[in-house]
């Protein structure tokens, strides 16, 4: 029986989807997410969220607000789904944080932004920010951390999630033949430094992710 690796804990429909596939999965979590002690000001009307580690942070202390006056910019379906079901109001969505900050500058260039990121955060969009002139503020409400683990085995496949999963993963192992299963182009960056097997989901998801998976092991000979 072929295996896979998952370098995320998945939820039971996600585990589901991919065990009625005959394939083998082992999960663990390659990171772990701490929120930090700061205030995060609730004056702002616009704040950016290129994960859903900020939002969670930014609920924690909104939740006694009245959320309807918040208008939130995000990266990623899952992000705006629980902005959304929290009642905070999403003016733009991309899949990406460079293309958030293209919209940004393309429509909202007279607005004054809040940015809530973690210390991995990528460059792209603060860059992209601070060069058209864009008037923001950075606050770093979270910070991931390596969940380091050793496995003495090796994997047909191995799903990876963010280029921090890929970096905590190899701090103990070896990706060796393994395909690489990556969900977005910044994740594939990273892993390119390690293996030329990679296969890209074609939506920024976790459930495209293993169906991309799941369709090259299970039909590949």
């Amino acid at each position: 029986m072929k295996t896979v690796l998952s370098t995320k804990m998945l939820s039971l429909p996600q585990k589901e989807l991919f065990l009625n596939s005959g394939l083998g999965l082992v999960e663990y979590d390659a990171l772990k997410i701490e929120l930090l002690d700061v205030k995060i000001p609730l004056n702002y009307v616009n704040y950016i969220f290129t994960s859903k580690n900020a939002v969670h942070a930014f609920l924690k202390q909104a939740m006694h607000s009245d959320a309807s006056r918040f208008n939130a910019f995000c990266v990623g379906e899952k992000t705006k789904g629980l902005l959304e079901t929290n009642g905070v109001k999403v003016v733009e969505m991309a899949q990406n944080a460079l293309d958030l900050a293209e919209i940004l500058v393309k429509k909202h260039q007279k607005e004054s932004f809040l940015f809530l990121c973690g210390n991995k955060r990528r460059d792209e969009l603060p860059e992209t920010l601070t060069k058209n002139n864009i008037q923001y503020k950075e606050l770093m409400v979270y910070r991931t951390l390596f969940n380091s683990k050793p496995f003495q085995r090796k994997f047909d496949g191995i799903m990876f999630f963010s280029p921090s999963g890929i970096q905590s993963y190899l701090s103990e192992n070896t990706v060796e033949n393994s395909t690489l299963f990556c969900i977005g182009e910044t994740t594939a960056a990273e892993a390119s430094k390690y293996s030329k097997r990679i296969i890209v989901a074609n939506k920024p998801t976790v459930e495209n992710v293993l169906v991309q998976t799941i369709k090259e092991l299970t039909f590949r000979t």
